[in-house]
């Protein structure tokens, strides 16, 4: 099919973008890499009456370091956070993760924040992003505010980024040295997590000091696995303690039944791929 018309605009800074957005009101569409947003507008499931073009505003990309935390902006690519040794060295559970997004194709064109911002329960940047404590710049006409990790992701296809406003940049606190995996569940090579589990942690002398683990599609929004956390830490990084750990991954989750699996279906493999998960993370 053919989008509904549209006008489209595109700015060369975040200011301009803004004022787009305010001016357009809430018929207005924002639109970075375009891999989530364009088969919506073919499918004409959404006609904007403005699309605001965030490709030409240079201080949307890139990734800097910040002392304790990594900047990434909202219009990185995949691709860029895949491959950048700052995101390796500091924040190897991403690079875990974004190595599974799609295709080489998607991960050139599809970016960070624009991931982010879709929300779909399903997409594998989320629940990294959760269990990194990652903090959330977005602009608006009020001018910058900072949204905390869990105030972010609010609902199905949902965040606190408000119509008039954009994800400026993703704050990630350091995690240098933890070990990490994230690990997914799909029917088919690049197809959605139908459960996936991110998990870092960081060990020493054969012991889990620390850990941080977050599901994909296991809720509306991505969830931290809190019981498996504190089953985790202080232990011996051993198989049995892996595998008596794992069996809470789904406490606390609401998964949803659907054509891929029914709920009980989901925390099955929220067990399993946690497991799985940590055992690779450790090297047990």
């Amino acid at each position: 099919m053919i989008p509904a018309p549209f006008e489209y605009v595109a700015p060369s800074s975040v200011d301009e973008a803004v004022a787009a957005l305010t001016e357009a009101g809430e018929d207005a569409k924002v639109i970075a890499g375009g891999q989530s947003l364009m088969p919506v507008l073919r499918l004409r499931m959404a006609a904007p009456t403005v699309l605001v073009d965030l490709g030409r505003i240079p201080e949307l990309r890139g990734i800097r370091d910040d002392g304790d935390a990594l900047v990434i902006g909202a219009t990185t690519t995949h691709h860029e956070v895949l491959h950048d040794p700052l995101v390796a060295q500091h924040a190897r559970l991403l690079a875990e993760a974004t190595a599974t997004v799609a295709d080489p194709q998607i991960r050139h064109r599809g970016t960070f924040g624009g991931s982010l911002v879709h929300a779909d329960p399903s997409g594998d940047l989320a629940a990294p992003a959760v269990a990194l404590g990652a903090s959330f710049i977005v602009a608006g006409p009020s001018g910058l505010r900072t949204v905390a990790t869990d105030d972010f992701f609010q609902d199905y296809f949902t965040t606190a980024v408000e119509p008039g406003e954009i994800l400026v940049e993703v704050r990630v606190p350091k995690h240098t040295g933890w070990a990490a995996r994230y690990e997914k569940f799909h029917r088919a090579a690049q197809q959605w997590s139908i459960v996936g589990v991110a998990a870092t942690l960081e060990t020493s002398g054969g012991h889990i000091e620390r850990a941080k683990i977050a599901l994909t599609n296991m809720s509306a929004a991505p969830v931290r696995a809190r019981s498996v956390e504190e089953s985790l830490v202080g232990r011996p990084a051993t198989a049995e303690t892996i595998r008596a750990a794992a069996e809470h991954a789904a406490e606390g989750t609401a998964p949803m039944t659907d054509g891929n699996a029914d709920a009980e279906y989901r925390s099955h493999l929220a067990r399993v791929l946690t497991r799985r998960a940590v055992t690779a993370a450790t090297g047990v």
